[in-house]
């Protein structure tokens, strides 16, 4: 690969996970060639790449796919999903036409895509290869639904057509669906954006002592009210961190940080910092937890097709324990923490997935 190229991805804005991991992908080929380009096209704010990426890139805000309507982190709104899916689908020839030209615009040299298949389209149009990332796509999600929704099926039929239309598919472990549309070219291990910062210092800036117990609660980037927090205090030894969006009556007792969103901690750092991450189960967040290897306390999403695969995963792989979706309304999942701290660290060490496409790609 050239050293000074330029590429496009285009991103999935279904909540933060398929943007983290492409800016682990796009950060390993940084590493390897620092003046590469990435033109990026997603509605995924911008903040996300600028914290994440250490060479140059261009955000183009794009409205890249539909996915799941989300009610919060863990419910799916389907009447609007499907009323989405009904603007957005099938793609118009002006649709694809209008983002082939702005790639072209770019120079880019080929097009990645997460699991957003106007990229596929645009990129078979503006005549470069196109290389799809993924450990699922929409129609195999869709499928849960399609029983109760009937009218997904067309929808479904059809990204699947164009998902399988990539010149390039690349699945990353925990995979839901091995070779859906064929022969896959690189199965690699978990994608995850790598840590950058000692945990001692981030412990610093917290203010968290660097002995003490500390549980990353994360429902990753969706919105989340947490409820009942003064039940942490029954555990005053453990600080929680709970980074998100959070009202403005929140009341926290005094061992729990609450950070913004975009609060200029690196999440991949926070997860390192940790000895425990609590939360709803997604693909980035396992991705991060496996690399830094400590237990992971997993709430699963109910319907959602890819869950019981990561759960599977946790329970196989990593050091975890499942807490039930309605323990994180109230904050009875605080009950599981001493039985989360004594799961046993993954001491081995374990392989980026995201340094596995790097050395492919080149």
């Amino acid at each position: 690969m050239p050293h000074s190229a330029t590429f496009t991805y285009v991103i999935s804005s279904h909540g933060f996970g398929h943007a983290a991991r492409a800016c682990a992908v796009m950060a390993a080929l940084q590493r390897r060639a620092p003046a590469l380009r990435w033109e990026i096209f997603t509605q995924v704010p911008k903040w996300f790449f600028r914290e994440s990426l250490p060479g140059p890139f261009t955000y183009h805000d794009w409205p890249t796919d539909v996915g799941l309507v989300q009610r919060n982190a863990l419910d799916a709104d389907l009447e609007a999903t499907l009323e989405r899916l009904n603007q957005f689908l099938p793609f118009r020839d002006a649709q694809i036409r209008r983002l082939a030209y702005q790639i072209q615009q770019t120079n880019s040299r080929a097009v990645f895509c997460d699991i957003a298949p106007l990229g596929i389209a645009a990129a078979r149009a503006a005549g470069l290869p196109s290389i799809l990332v993924e450990n699922f796509t929409w129609d195999w999600i869709y499928q849960a639904y399609a029983d109760e929704w009937p009218s997904l099926q067309s929808h479904m039929d059809y990204l699947a057509a164009a998902f399988a239309a990539a010149d390039v598919h690349i699945q990353t472990e925990p995979v839901c669906r091995a070779a859906p549309f064929g022969p896959v070219d690189l199965t690699t291990p978990p994608v995850s954006r790598p840590p950058r910062t000692a945990p001692a210092e981030t412990r610093q800036a917290l203010g968290v002592p660097r002995d003490a117990p500390l549980v990353l609660v994360t429902m990753g980037g969706v919105a989340w009210e947490h409820n009942n927090l003064e039940r942490l205090a029954r555990h005053p030894e453990v600080h929680f961190l709970l980074p998100g969006e959070h009202g403005p009556h929140i009341h926290a007792p005094d061992n729990v940080h609450l950070l913004p969103a975009n609060s200029g901690f690196y999440h991949p750092d926070l997860v390192a910092a940790s000895d425990a991450v609590v939360g709803k189960i997604g693909y980035s967040t396992l991705a991060e937890v496996y690399l830094a290897g400590i237990p992971y306390g997993y709430v699963t999403r109910p319907r959602f097709k890819e869950s019981a695969v990561l759960a599977a995963f946790v329970e196989t792989h990593m050091s975890g324990v499942a807490i039930p979706p309605a323990h994180m309304a109230n904050a009875r999942w605080v009950d599981a923490v001493p039985d989360l701290l004594a799961q046993p660290r993954q001491q081995e060490e374990r392989i980026n997935g995201a340094d596995t496409i790097a050395a492919w790609v080149r």
